[in-house]
């Protein structure tokens, strides 16, 4: 006689319920777009008038070794601004704060202009803390780069003529001709907007 079939527990036969993935929180979700160790990467509302400014500031200091205050402060309220929505105000206005005293430094040197100084100050506020080092070491690189290109410029320029031109750009070529052959100051702000344009897209 067979022996009675036992019944089995339902619990035991069928798989247990699949787990319905949970949806991200808020926190998380503002979180996956972040790059691990590094700050969250600029809103594009801010990052594109945030690249307009650092142009006009490296034309402006092409054609007149000087950086509008404007522009600098337009740079670092659109890193503020971009920092608030992060919520990490405080250690960005603390970086942007050690890269203006280390730059106040470099100034009293005589080795960076002031308005140099405030503009790399703004865009480490643009940058965020955690890629400030990045920036620094960026801008250094861009500004050896620009260096060299503007000693290998020197002896090619050829003397500028005696008729001055009519048009303002050519003008500005002219007196940055004049200036590259006499080893005049660089215009730096072109090397502290390649740099932070790297930082934040790379």
């Amino acid at each position: 006689m067979p022996p009675p079939c036992s019944r089995a527990s339902p619990t035991s036969s069928s798989p247990p319920p699949e787990r319905a993935a949970e949806p991200l929180t808020e926190p998380a979700a503002l979180s996956a777009d972040r790059r691990p160790g590094r700050s969250p990467r600029m809103p594009t509302m801010l990052l594109l008038p945030a690249g307009l400014a650092l142009c006009a500031a490296s034309l402006h200091d092409i054609a007149a070794r000087t950086i509008p205050n404007g522009l600098s402060l337009a740079i670092a309220l659109l890193g503020l601004g971009a920092h608030l929505l992060a919520g990490d105000a405080a250690p960005a206005l603390l970086a942007a704060l050690g890269v203006f005293l280390l730059g106040l430094l470099a100034w009293r040197c005589g080795v960076m202009g002031g308005g140099d100084v405030k503009l790399l100050a703004a865009c480490a506020l643009l940058a965020g803390p955690a890629t400030t080092p990045d920036l620094i070491l960026a801008v250094a690189l861009a500004g050896g780069l620009l260096a060299l290109l503007y000693l290998g410029l020197r002896p090619l320029l050829a003397p500028p003529g005696r008729m001055r031109p009519a048009s303002l750009v050519a003008r500005a070529l002219r007196a940055e001709a004049w200036r590259i052959r006499r080893g005049g100051p660089l215009p730096y702000a072109v090397a502290i907007g390649l740099g932070t344009f790297f930082t934040l897209l790379g």
